[in-house]
């Protein structure tokens, strides 16, 4: 393993066994565009169109031939249940069966379902659950989901000829729904190697798995779209794909023309619960990274800022100053946290981590994640209508859990408010100003403030007075701003809120 020493990434590689690469479909342009038109005293000269002659696969047989082998089913038995007692809870046997001679059949039945035969409880159960895989390495080592194993307790795993051995959990990520597991075997296993370029909108993909617990099927199709985000998750990044996944899916590779690897299949979207063409699957960028930092130590190590934050919109950009409606707006930095620490504060916008733009909220979890515990990292932040670069030592997200708690916290260096002029209703608060009515075609009632919402702070300025407010909002209505930016309390938590003025 090797540790990157400006960001503190981990990277390990595994040895591997590659399989015969199949047949790459050829792509060829026959036109170009002209590089400019010619103009005369009649119609103009168009450009002429693009024409590609593209040889599609006559079928997927070679690529399934080298691959499949290396595909397998995952069976999960989950942890054996306590039994539940079957009496005290009205079930009792039916009267009429009770009247029965003792050696009907049907009698006999209800003695054993009701526990009349001094059996009061129900036989222990395990939950059983499956889903597909695929080895990474000749040792055993294999890939699956991590909701495939959630809560399992023993792995079972069926080879494509039928085979069956046992494996044991390396580790898992649920943050990524990735999980990497073990066969012990005195055998090597026919594996598969992840690609290293990103797939491309409409190339050819093959789909292996163990759809509804048949066993290895095969479906095809193509990429339909890259880098969506299905909200499962703040590290969504997911090739949407139409080949045909199905439930027991999950888990299962998406090859390419050569046989590599280029997503671990993880959810379909589907109103019926079967496929309708829309599947996602993990990509393999993301894959590489958390099943090499899995294989190290069975668990994934990701930096931690501690902030709470939300999207630029172009009115927040403009009553921030802002050129470009970007980067990641804190609402609040946690209590303790590495941002607070290094002196982030409520209303700071997040350009770049270390020189990397930084577009959304998004953007900067992905980053943040990537870097390991204790690396350092410079953020360039707008405050006060100016960029500055504050250096933070990040912590590990593994702490977030134990600093649950502090999330409800409220921090008092933040911002927003507003006043009469944006259609509202004011009352002095203890810990700010209580917006007590909301006219009902308002800018702010657009905006989604409401009737308890409390403002904390006007463009910058914590407020504690209906005249803090007020003297805000006119001081960015000086300043030539669209809109100011307040942030405000409920019950729900703190946001910023960017309320425009009324165009004159």
């Amino acid at each position: 393993m090797t540790q990157n020493k400006s960001t503190g990434t981990k990277t390990k590689g595994w040895a591997r066994k590659h399989i015969l690469s199949a047949g790459v479909a050829a792509l060829g342009v026959s036109g170009v565009l002209a590089a400019g038109a010619v103009f005369n005293t009649t119609s103009p000269v168009l450009a002429d169109p693009v024409r590609v002659e593209s040889a599609s696969p006559l079928n997927f047989a070679d690529v399934v031939e080298q691959v499949q082998p290396a595909v397998v089913s995952v069976k999960v038995r989950g942890k054996l249940q306590p039994a539940a007692s079957t009496r005290g809870r009205g079930s009792e046997m039916p009267r009429e069966f009770r009247d029965m001679p003792e050696d009907h059949p049907m009698r006999r039945f209800f003695e054993r379902r009701f526990g009349d035969e001094g059996n009061d409880r129900a036989a222990p159960r395990r939950s059983q659950g499956q889903g597909s895989g695929f080895f990474i390495a000749e040792d055993g080592l294999l890939v699956t989901n991590e909701h495939v194993i959630n809560g399992g307790e023993e792995f079972t795993i069926v080879m494509d000829d039928g085979t069956e051995y046992e494996a044991e959990l390396v580790g898992a990520d649920s943050r990524t729904d990735l999980a990497l597991l073990k066969v012990n075997a005195d055998r090597d296993f026919t594996y598969v190697t992840f690609a290293d370029q990103p797939s491309r909108v409409g190339e050819w993909v093959v789909a292996v798995g163990n759809p509804f617990g048949l066993g290895g099927t095969v479906t095809a199709g193509i990429v339909s779209a890259n880098g969506r985000d299905i909200g499962s998750g703040p590290y969504d990044d997911f090739i949407q794909i139409d080949a045909p996944v199905n439930r027991g899916n999950s888990g299962g590779p998406a090859f390419n023309m050569r046989g590599e690897v280029i997503g671990v299949n993880a959810a379909i979207f589907s109103p019926s619960g079967g496929n309708v063409g829309i599947a996602f699957a993990i990509p393999a960028s993301t894959a590489t990274v958390v099943i090499a930092d899995l294989q190290d130590d069975g668990m994934v190590e990701r930096g931690w800022l501690g902030v709470q934050i939300q999207p630029v919109t172009e009115e927040i950009a403009d009553s921030l100053g802002l050129d470009m409606a970007s980067g990641a707006l804190v609402t609040r930095p946690q209590d303790d946290s590495p941002a607070g620490e290094a002196g982030i504060r409520a209303g700071d916008t997040i350009l770049a981590v270390d020189d990397t733009i930084v577009e959304s909220p998004k953007d900067l979890a992905k980053l943040i994640a990537s870097y390991a515990p204790d690396a350092k990292a410079k953020l360039t932040i707008w405050r006060n209508g100016e960029e500055q670069d504050i250096t933070v030592t990040l912590g590990s997200l593994n702490d977030l859990d134990r600093r649950a708690d502090a999330d409800a916290d409220a921090d008092s260096m933040v911002k927003p408010a507003s006043a009469e002029t944006l259609g509202l209703t004011l009352e002095k608060a203890e810990n700010g100003v209580l917006i007590s009515g909301v006219e009902a075609e308002s800018l702010a009632a657009e905006k989604g403030l409401v009737r308890g919402d409390v403002i904390l702070n006007v463009n910058g300025t914590p407020v504690a007075t209906i005249e803090d407010v007020t003297n805000g909002v006119e001081q960015v209505k000086q300043d030539g701003r669209k809109a100011v930016l307040m942030q405000v309390q409920n019950e729900r938590g703190i946001r910023f809120v960017a309320v425009p003025f009324a165009k004159a």
